[in-house]
């Protein structure tokens, strides 16, 4: 019998999330549940792991929402305040647990956590910070290990900044990418599940556009593809799903998909 993988998508918005403040145009102006987006995370869970990719301002919302109790560790893609900016909430996670946080990110991203976090750091800290367990992810690695769970690491550009994204099983999560080099694709192939981001139909600097990412799940031919890190300027959900192809589908917060292990 095969195990089974979940992804459940806690936020799928863009960096100001939708709607987005003071914005006047109609999809941010949406009654549909789908059109109301948190910033990007998800939630990975195996037999073994509950991992949570990213953990963005909304975090806090996010775990409330999805009532969520625990994590075993958290992966953080890149740096960008939407996706670390809300770690200092971690402190009621080391309190449930009695333990730091396992957060797993290249050298680069845990040396901005640290100085953003700062006070979480100190030699002398403030009684109730935030602590983590910082594990740093080399150029050199290709895989770790949580629990028993073996994720492996994905790499592409964001625009000029390297951005890691994960693949356990038959299911790969990658998010802010503009770019990929043919071997870091390769490690995509026979997927029953990819999540890729695309931001919008217009082209973009460091996101992939709606185009841009319809052509690598053409490439890549996973079983089922969904879009995540969806601004306002895509559309309305309802009307951009009936454009995507057959096995394309736009993702939405609350969203949970399986795979096999």
């Amino acid at each position: 019998m095969f195990s089974m993988i979940q992804l459940s998508f806690l936020g799928t918005g863009t960096s100001q999330g939708v709607p987005v403040i003071a914005c006047p145009c109609e999809v941010c102006a949406s009654n549909d549940i789908k059109d109301k987006r948190l910033r990007c995370s998800a939630l990975i869970t195996t037999p073994d792991i509950q991992l949570l990719v990213d953990a963005g301002p909304d975090f806090r919302q996010q775990m409330l929402r999805a009532g969520l109790k625990s994590l075993d560790a958290i992966f953080l893609t890149h740096e960008h305040k939407d996706h670390m900016g809300g770690l200092d909430d971690v402190r009621a996670l080391n309190y449930v647990h009695q333990a730091p946080m396992k957060i797993f990110a290249e050298p680069r991203v845990l040396a901005c956590l640290k100085s953003e976090y700062a006070y979480a750091f100190s030699s002398d800290p403030y009684p109730g910070v935030p602590e983590m367990d910082l594990q740093p992810i080399t150029d050199e690695d290709q895989e770790f290990v949580v629990n028993q769970t073996t994720i492996r690491i994905i790499r592409a550009k964001h625009y000029k900044i390297q951005v890691l994204g994960l693949r356990i099983g038959n299911l790969a999560y990658m998010t802010d990418v503009n770019d990929m080099v043919a071997a870091e694709k390769a490690k995509l192939q026979n997927l029953d599940v990819l999540v890729i981001n695309a931001l919008r139909k217009e082209k973009h600097l460091s996101h992939y556009c709606l185009e841009e990412a319809l052509s690598l799940i053409q490439e890549l031919k996973p079983g089922r593809a969904y879009i995540t890190h969806i601004s306002h300027q895509m559309g309305f959900h309802e009307q951009v799903q009936q454009e995507l192809p057959e096995n394309v589908y736009l993702a939405y917060d609350g969203l949970s998909v399986q795979s096999t292990l």
